[in-house]
């Protein structure tokens, strides 16, 4: 089911915790041997706290925690931890046979303690942010969950606001992330698995999806791929989305991304596996096909039929942004008897006493174009308005008055740039297929571009997003399979899940029928 990706695997798993140079992987049973062995671990490391504090009623309670400082809540770990071991009679109320289970079960009153012996583990949590307490005598640990760092509050994404919809986005924090999702699939077969990537950086990443609807292939290959990533460290999707993709020299992308909840529920409701990273708030999504790249989360909260104009249109733009400059000229060079006489008078009178050819003129205007986008994104927000709009206005008229460029250059490069900008998913192809268009009919004129059009088609076909093929349901209308890809169905009309990618589980909805009032 599964081609071959131009990528090389790696025989190596997803590694295990790096603890420096300690000989063995397991703790002491004296107090003060394991704090000296922390303090050799984490050697020159100023941010490691060690507390150490025995109750006065039970000598046996010696004991001790290690933490980060700055990635714990020290006001949890007072109240649940340090205060119920200090404060309270403990010779009166627990049993000293097994003293540390002892602490855990009647003691310490945090929701979350696990014992543990792995030092390897030990030393990982203590990393991720959770706290470790140690007591005299025994060669386990308790790891205390009591994360505490500061994250980003939960905002409206930027980069894909809406009019109507949900205001929420993710945030950089996986455990804020993950709840997002959950709260709107509140199913027991929502399930998630955690792994963790980076040789370093450890980062911990969960594989989302419903059980009874993923493709079980699907499934498998998501993992055997993030199992496969050696790589000293991941610090946000987008690493992960580089590593996995299909195609990995294609400019369409094969993995989605999105800050937004509802748009990953959905896309796991329709059978497709999220990958949340944590320390990232982008969420990849797979498998991905081209039909993605035109949908909008809003899409499915406004009319169907004003939502199908807005697909189109999005559709539409990205094919004119990439050929408008190409056929333009193709047709004043090569194929001028296709153009309306009045026009062409009027084309040519624009030319009079431009020195520089008019291939050359859309390069290189549709170049200043990508270096203005660039730079007023790069800006700061306020200042990068002012540049975009300035840049484009002040630069055009005074290339044209120099007579540098014809007046209809501008406005097919100003055409070709706004139709760009109306789907960013599918900018980066736009643009890299827009000039080897360009390229192609400055040469041959509209063979060139029929050629290089051509050639884009053979190449979308050859595409697989995990083993689905990159245009699934593009010409298809079986089976309700062009329902939601250039157009939006009403929902009562949309009872299916795409196919292949939900093949287990197909029906969405039991009836098609339009409820009558």
């Amino acid at each position: 089911m599964f081609g071959k990706k131009n990528r090389k695997p790696t025989d190596k798993g997803i590694s295990g915790s790096n603890t420096g140079d300690e000989k063995t992987n397991t703790l002491k049973k004296e107090l003060i041997d394991n704090i000296n062995l922390f303090r050799s671990i984490f050697s020159q490391d100023d941010t490691l706290v060690i507390r150490s504090f025995q109750n006065k009623y039970l000598n046996e309670a010696k004991c001790c925690v290690i933490y980060f400082d700055g990635m714990v809540n020290k006001e949890t770990l007072n109240e649940d931890v340090i205060l119920p071991v200090l404060g309270n009679n403990l010779s009166e109320k627990i049993s000293k046979h097994n003293l540390l289970e002892e602490l855990q079960n009647k003691v310490i009153t945090s929701n979350k303690v696990n014992l543990e012996t792995d030092l390897s583990v030990i030393i990982e949590e203590v990393i991720c942010g959770n706290t470790v307490f140690l007591l005299d005598g025994f060669d386990s640990a308790l790891i205390i969950c009591n994360k505490g760092w500061h994250s980003r509050t939960i905002e409206e994404p930027h980069a894909e606001t809406v009019v109507r919809g949900p205001r929420e986005g993710f945030t950089e924090a996986l455990t804020t992330n993950i709840p997002l999702i959950r709260r709107r699939i509140k199913s027991p077969k929502f399930k998630i698995k955690y792994l963790h990537v980076g040789v370093r950086t450890h980062t911990k990443i969960g594989i989302c999806y419903i059980d009874d609807i993923v493709s079980k292939d699907i499934l498998r290959e998501v993992e055997k791929r993030l199992r496969e990533i050696d790589i000293d460290g991941i610090l946000d999707s987008g690493y992960i989305q580089e590593l996995i993709r299909d195609a990995p020299y294609s400019p369409f992308e094969t993995v989605g991304y999105t800050e937004r909840p509802d748009v990953v529920a959905s896309k796991v409701l329709e059978g497709r596996v999220a990958i949340v990273v944590d320390g990232s708030p982008f969420v990849l999504t797979v498998p991905f096909v081209i039909g993605e790249n035109t949908q909008s989360c809003e899409d499915y909260y406004n009319n169907y039929i004003f939502s199908t104009i807005n697909r189109l249109i999005r559709t539409t733009s990205s094919i004119t942004s990439m050929s408008i400059p190409a056929i333009y000229l193709a047709v004043v060079t090569y194929h001028q008897e296709m153009v309306p006489t009045r026009l062409l008078l009027s084309l040519s009178a624009a030319r009079q006493g431009v020195a520089i050819p008019t291939s050359l003129s859309l390069f290189l205007m549709l170049l200043l174009f990508d270096v203005l986008k660039e730079a007023g994104t790069r800006m700061p927000q306020a200042i990068g308005q002012a540049v975009n709009i300035v840049g484009a206005l002040v630069l055009g008229e005074a290339a044209v008055e120099a007579k540098l460029v014809s007046a209809p250059v501008v406005i097919i490069t100003a055409l070709s740039g706004i139709l760009t900008l109306l789907n960013i998913k599918l900018i980066g192809a736009v643009i890299v297929f827009r000039y080897i268009f360009l390229l192609l009919a400055s040469v041959i004129g509209i063979y060139g571009y029929i050629i290089g059009f051509m050639f884009l088609l053979l190449h979308l076909m050859s595409i697989r997003s995990f083993g689905v093929p990159y245009l699934l349901n593009v010409t298809s209308v079986k089976d309700q399979a062009g329902n939601d890809m250039w157009i939006r169905a009403p929902w009562w009309d949309m009872t299916l899940r795409p196919k292949i990618i939900a093949a287990r589980n197909l029906v969405r909805q039991t009836t098609n029928k339009r409820r009558k009032r």
